[in-house]
């Protein structure tokens, strides 16, 4: 398959992206959120249920792995790659190594792991990846994010992407404007189109094929302690319109992240978007879908909590929001949908 052929089937299927690309100790935090110690046999065994979930590739088209997770293998001794593979599932990688702080802009953030990654793509490539995702963190406060930040992690990104579309693979970009602070919806906008305009500008500079390429980016929210939290439509309305204004019609599509918002909130959100999309007026050029993390685990890692007896009821919730998330992206989404059982 050709890059645009997988970005294709990445986005534009009515499915979506699940990321279950935590680090080691970001499994970790979240395995002691429900009373389990962060060992390499339970961080395997978690993966494992999510795997395994029966009919899950009705709903996801492609997965995105950590670097440990990529190498595991199924409790039935199947690899990772091979079981998302049966499940109709494409396999992605996680390439950055994590968010650090940017010497002279205290506040902000700069996303490392450049050095070396043509040899470590060229490994997972063999190991059966065909897409990757590298994540830049960008803080919204006040004189934040500074320009200095923006180019950064912009070229950053670029040349990322250029590097993995290099070694035959899709590049996920993802500039994600965090949810934490006061923020209105206006800043958020704001700050999301100057990120990326400049991440399109590198990625023109460095010759990155856009239909060959996948934008993860937030959606316009307002902070989580802003004094006013907007609508659905209203987010929906400021979501489209910013991306209109930046985002080329050449890019293969847009899979929104989660951001840390609920299972419930971010597919009523994503809902709205995809039907102010779909609307004749806005004429929107790239499929829109979703990669979302916590937002589809949670509810099943809470059940689970490491017991075996609970598997099959996590499953279920599992599959429930990655199905909602599906039903978001084609017009069937409704809140009653939450109130019955997968």
């Amino acid at each position: 398959m050709t890059l645009a052929e997988i970005a294709e089937t990445l986005v534009g299927r009515g499915k979506g992206i699940l990321a279950m690309d935590e680090s080691i100790a970001t499994c970790n935090k979240r395995l002691a959120s429900v009373g389990l110690s962060g060992t390499e046999a339970l961080r395997r065994a978690w993966r494992d249920l999510i795997v395994t979930t029966p009919n899950l590739g009705s709903c996801i088209s492609g997965a995105i792995l950590a670097d440990e997770t990529i190498r595991q293998t199924t409790l039935d001794g199947r690899p990772f790659v091979r079981a998302l593979d049966e499940a109709g599932i494409i396999v992605g990688i996680k390439v950055d190594l994590g968010a650090k702080d940017m010497a002279g802009f205290p506040g902000e953030k700069i996303t490392e792991g450049l050095d070396g990654l043509r040899d470590r793509l060229a490994e997972y490539a063999v190991l059966g990846a065909r897409f990757a995702k590298w994540r830049a963190v960008i803080t919204i406060g006040d004189g934040l994010p500074s320009r200095g930040c923006i180019e950064a992690n912009a070229h950053a990104l670029a040349r990322y992407a250029a590097l993995v579309q290099e070694a035959g693979l899709v590049p996920i970009v993802e500039p994600e404007l965090l949810m934490t602070g006061s923020h209105t919806l206006e800043q958020c906008a704001a700050a999301t189109e100057a990120v990326l305009s400049s991440v399109f500008e590198q990625l023109a500079t460095g010759r990155v094929v856009l239909d060959g390429m996948i934008l993860k980016p937030n959606m316009v929210l307002p902070g989580l302690d802003a004094a006013e939290q907007d609508p659905e439509d209203v987010v929906a309305r400021a979501t489209i319109a910013c991306l209109l204004h930046v985002v080329p019609a050449e890019v293969a599509g847009i899979a929104f992240l989660s951001g840390g918002q609920s299972g419930e909130l971010a597919s009523a959100r994503l809902a709205a978007i995809n039907a102010i999309a779909a609307a004749r007026y806005t004429r929107v050029p790239w499929p829109l879908t979703f990669s979302f993390a916590r937002a589809i685990q949670w509810p099943a890692l809470q059940i689970w909590a490491g017991r075996d007896a609970n598997l099959a009821r996590a499953q279920v919730a599992l599959l429930k929001r990655a199905n909602c998330n599906r039903a978001a992206l084609v017009g069937d989404y409704d809140q009653a949908m939450e109130l019955r059982s997968a």
